[in-house]
């Protein structure tokens, strides 16, 4: 039986909360910051481009940066739960000790719709961009690929997944220096109008409401972050190994997001411009460099979003099925761990059926899925904030008020703020979402399938 309360000047341990070691033990804190790089992926914004700039019309590198801010906040209040609570889980596991199993359920419930769907989402932008490629090979041929090496990877150990991550990073981190290199050369020789302010100010087309709403949109390249708290059982180094991870590859992909839509917004000034919005990073890479960066930056998106990306969110959300399952909320069979390779591989299984569904159903359809996400994530991020203080602050009775205080509600209010400019159906899908998890919830009590958890 877990237990829900650790007096706050004990190092919590897995053992405090009920639970025993299952998972193996390796990753490191650079680890980690390789895991959440390569989930978010540092050349993320080159597959968006064209949509987030449009909608801030232009200004892009300020969407990016208040997208930064906004999940920085979320990012300290996350590494405050890792601390108290090392278990795997992430927002279900801080929600159900930092408030009660009910609200840890449903925080559960609400990431879930985020996590199940994304390595569908990656899949299809990866499998779609391929067909634009290779028109011969029939589309639902690349989204099995993806998603039976993907599957096999993250099977056969979280060490063998680290490595493959460390190796597709070190290829997107090399795209993207080429980039950054051909994209100031060509600046400083006559491309776009040289270097201004304007990506992060336009005082002729700024408006707190389009900027926000691209915000939106741009969020969805920060999503990911978090998925380093569900590694929290297979970590080495203590507690603060997960919070270390989570703030230092959120600081490095702000800064590279930031750096590269800069330079694009200049090499292409007049954003209105683009006929093709999926197309309009690679159209900005070929002013700078030619059919060469154009056919790199692309294949480089397809293979960071369809492997690397899809590789860290089939990862993630096999961990959370497995910390739900273990506490009973979901079917047994998802806590079963691969006794060989140390891995929850029923899930993990589960998680590449469901790609292959949802992918073949969403294939021309990618637009709501992305929506389905980012309400989800954003939801779960909410909860997050009101366990930090609910835990350290009515329950520790903390005097730190910075940390436990004052940064959760600058973050709730941000996070708020960002949902607020989502899209209506993001909304109705996300309350429609609720309402089963609901629904579901109260049928695990009536039947007494739980009989741990309280209100």
């Amino acid at each position: 039986m877990a237990v829900n309360h650790v007096p706050s000047n004990h190092v919590a341990q897995l053992s405090d909360f009920g639970y025993k070691q299952e998972l193996d033990r390796t990753l490191s804190v650079k680890d980690l910051v390789i895991y959440g790089l390569i989930f978010m992926v540092p050349i993320a914004p080159m597959g968006i481009y064209g949509s987030v700039i449009s909608a801030s019309r232009g200004m892009i590198a300020l969407t990016y940066a208040i997208g930064m801010v906004a999940m920085f906040f979320t990012a300290l209040s996350y590494g405050q739960l890792s601390r108290a609570f090392p278990i795997a889980g992430s927002v279900y596991a801080y929600a159900k000790l930092g408030i009660n199993k009910t609200i840890g359920f449903l925080s559960g419930w609400m990431i879930i719709l985020d996590y199940i769907f994304v390595p569908a989402l990656l899949y299809i932008i990866s499998a779609n961009s391929l067909k634009s490629l290779l028109p011969a090979v029939p589309t639902w041929i690349w989204l099995v690929v993806f998603i039976t090496i993907n599957t096999l990877i993250n099977v056969r150990g979280i060490e063998f997944t680290a490595i493959t991550n460390r190796i597709f990073l070190i290829g997107e981190l090399i795209v993207l220096a080429f980039f950054v290199i051909m994209g100031v050369y060509g600046l400083m020789h006559g491309v776009g109008n040289g270097f201004t302010m304007k990506p992060f100010y336009d005082a002729k087309q700024f408006n707190l409401n389009f900027v926000m709403t691209a915000t939106s949109v741009a969020v969805l390249s920060f999503l990911g972050f978090d998925g380093i708290s569900t590694l929290a059982e297979e970590t080495t180094g203590g507690n603060k190994t997960v919070g270390q991870g989570i703030m230092w590859s959120l600081l490095i992909v702000g800064v590279l997001f930031i750096v590269q839509t800069y330079l694009a917004a200049l090499i292409v000034p007049n954003w209105q411009s683009f006929g093709d919005l999926n197309t309009a990073f690679y159209v900005v890479a070929s002013k700078v460099g030619g059919p060469f960066l154009m056919y790199l930056t692309t294949i480089a998106t397809i293979l960071s979003w369809g492997f690397a990306n899809a590789l860290a969110a089939q990862a993630a959300i096999s961990r959370i099925l497995f910390g739900m399952s273990r506490d009973h909320n979901l079917p047994k069979v998802l806590a079963k761990v691969h006794p060989k390779y140390k891995t929850p591989y029923v899930s993990t299984l589960l998680v590449s059926v469901i790609s292959l569904i949802v992918g073949l159903i969403f294939m021309n359809n990618s637009g709501v899925l992305s929506e389905i996400v980012n309400c989800g994530a954003l939801t779960a991020f909410l909860i997050i904030h009101v366990a930090v203080v609910n835990h350290f602050l009515i329950k520790e009775h903390s005097h730190d008020y910075w940390h436990h205080l004052i940064v959760p509600i600058i973050g709730f209010a941000v996070i708020l703020f960002v949902m607020i400019n989502l899209n209506i159906l993001a909304k109705e899908i996300g309350a429609a979402w609720l309402v089963i998890g609901l629904v579901y919830y109260g049928i695990l009590r009536l039947t007494q399938r739980n009989t741990e958890m309280d209100l």
